[in-house]
């Protein structure tokens, strides 16, 4: 949602904007991050008609766009370029409505005297506390351009990995899914006009025919209901993951899937390592960098393990010692941090179990999709066989008694 804004910066000037955000309460609290003192605020309303209405899906900020504009942003800091000019630029070039207004209000706050990483955090939808953390660094350090240089390259990086497993799964599920949706027509359609003819002809007909002529008629006579309860099962799924407990329970669940495990573990550990050495490498400290951690990895069985890493490296406790205890973190990677740690070089390690976890899901994948293909196939396979049979036969039994 937009809202509008009316408020006082520092130097008691008025100032009035716009800022996105889900909530009033999210935008009241991303002004004030800004360092105004709110007047005001109001949600602003569009027109309603059938071609002014704002659909999110297409009114989002892709994982893409945010790595073109880091790249951007490095190009003309390397070029000795202002911060406030090279959003100006950026703004005036950006055409997703959603960042340039993001964009926008970021030129407003850097005119205010507001730091990039500040003006970043206003916009949590876009800019996640990574990239925030991130900027601060470099800001700190004097090295923006290095700091968007390594956001850029890590945001490539994880865009790459998580679109290759994306498509690997995307055939199969568009190729089962128009099965399904065929059988079922199958059933509900042709299958009754046959099965009519079948039984009127008197002749005993096999078992699996019968089987098949039972689902046919009970898809005919309950699909209305059977459609309103897979309905009602996938929201209250939806609904049940948004849960801690629901959301815990389903990673926990999609990591003991075999093969599909494996992949979503080497997902995690690939982002873990690539945040935790992106951060290191910036001069961001180990604990900072576990907070961050925690919030970007979206797999709660392994955020709830960089939670209680964390609350152990605040104690005092090695990070690779606390890896150690937990049968999800392979063994190599707690030994390999364990040496980074002893040598100073954790970053470095961890950089290399990046690369080394990334070639890993790569060929998860590939090993993902040399087995769904046969097994795809064979089961296409089998359920057309069966389908088949089960009308054709009684067909060539009934024609060859005539």
């Amino acid at each position: 949602m937009l809202f509008t804004y009316k408020a006082i910066d520092q130097a008691n000037v008025q100032r009035e904007g716009t800022v996105e955000a889900p909530s009033v309460d999210a935008a009241i609290t991303a002004v004030q991050k800004r360092g105004y003192t709110l007047i005001s605020i109001d949600e602003k309303t569009e027109g309603s008609g059938f071609l002014n209405v704002e659909i999110e899906l297409f009114n989002r900020v892709s994982n893409k766009e945010i790595v073109i504009l880091s790249r951007q942003i490095a190009t003309l800091f390397q070029a000795q370029v202002s911060p406030l000019r090279i959003f100006r630029l950026l703004s005036a070039e950006i055409g997703n409505r959603k960042l340039q207004l993001a964009l926008n209000q970021i030129v407003e706050d850097l005119q205010a005297g507001s730091p990039i990483s500040r003006a970043l955090a206003a916009h949590p939808d876009i800019f996640s506390s990574f990239y925030v953390n991130l900027v601060k660094a470099g800001e700190e350090t004097g090295s923006l351009e290095k700091s968007f240089d390594y956001l850029a390259d890590y945001l490539d990086r994880s865009y790459e990995v998580q679109s290759k497993a994306k498509s690997a799964l995307i055939y199969p599920a568009f190729v089962v899914g128009i099965f399904i949706i065929v059988m079922v027509l199958m059933m509900t359609m042709v299958i009754p006009n046959i099965a009519s003819i079948l039984t009127d002809s008197g002749q005993e007909l096999p078992i699996y025919t019968k089987i098949v002529i039972g689902i046919s008629d009970f898809l005919s006579a309950y699909i209305g209901l059977i459609a309103i309860a897979l309905a009602g099962a996938g929201v209250g799924l939806w609904q049940y993951s948004k849960t801690e407990v629901g959301r815990y329970t389903i990673d926990r669940f999609i990591l003991s899937v075999p093969v599909l495990g494996d992949l979503q573990q080497k997902l995690m550990l690939t982002r873990i390592c690539d945040n935790l050495s992106t951060m290191l490498s910036s001069g961001i400290s180990i604990v900072q960098a576990l907070e961050v951690t925690a919030d970007v990895v979206d797999n709660a069985v392994y955020r709830e393990i960089i939670q209680a890493a964390l609350v152990e490296v605040k104690g005092g406790r090695s990070f690779a010692e606390t890896l150690a205890e937990y049968p999800e973190i392979p063994g190599v990677l707690a030994q390999m941090a364990q040496v980074g740690e002893e040598t100073g070089s954790l970053a470095n390690i961890l950089t290399t179990l990046a690369n080394f976890y990334r070639r890993e899901v790569n060929n998860a994948v590939d090993t993902l999709i040399g087995l769904i293909e046969p097994i795809m196939i064979v089961m296409l396979g089998l359920g057309v066989g069966v389908l088949l049979a089960s009308v054709l036969m009684p067909i060539y039994n009934l024609t060859s008694s005539i």
